[in-house]
């Protein structure tokens, strides 16, 4: 069995209308090649689509769009899973900051 990182996208919808949100998850499926690791995440993200009621009464449910990616991944001590450059706006005063970093 080899391990494979697969990212499943939902849509969050609320009382049957799409509320402009996505659910994206990163899983950990063991297969023997990346087809059998697609139907593994199939699986699983069929498995975690869920409904819910909210406290206001409205039924939240979260849809399957897609298996947006599968990715053979070595797990090993250190393995980097995911990465993300996100352009955002600088915050004032981070909670962290490595000190090497020069604004």
């Amino acid at each position: 069995m080899k391990s494979y990182a697969s990212q499943i996208v939902f849509s969050i919808n609320c009382d049957g209308v799409f509320t402009g949100q996505y659910d994206e998850q990163w899983r950990l499926v063991y297969a023997e090649d990346s087809h059998d690791a697609i139907e593994a995440a199939k699986s699983i993200a069929i498995q975690e689509a869920y409904n819910i009621k909210d406290r206001y009464g409205r039924h939240i449910t979260w849809n399957l769009i897609a298996i947006k990616d599968v990715r053979e991944v070595a797990i090993e001590h250190g393995s980097l899973l995911n990465s993300s450059i996100i352009d955002m706006k600088p915050v004032a005063a981070p909670i962290w900051e490595n000190e090497t970093v020069q604004s």
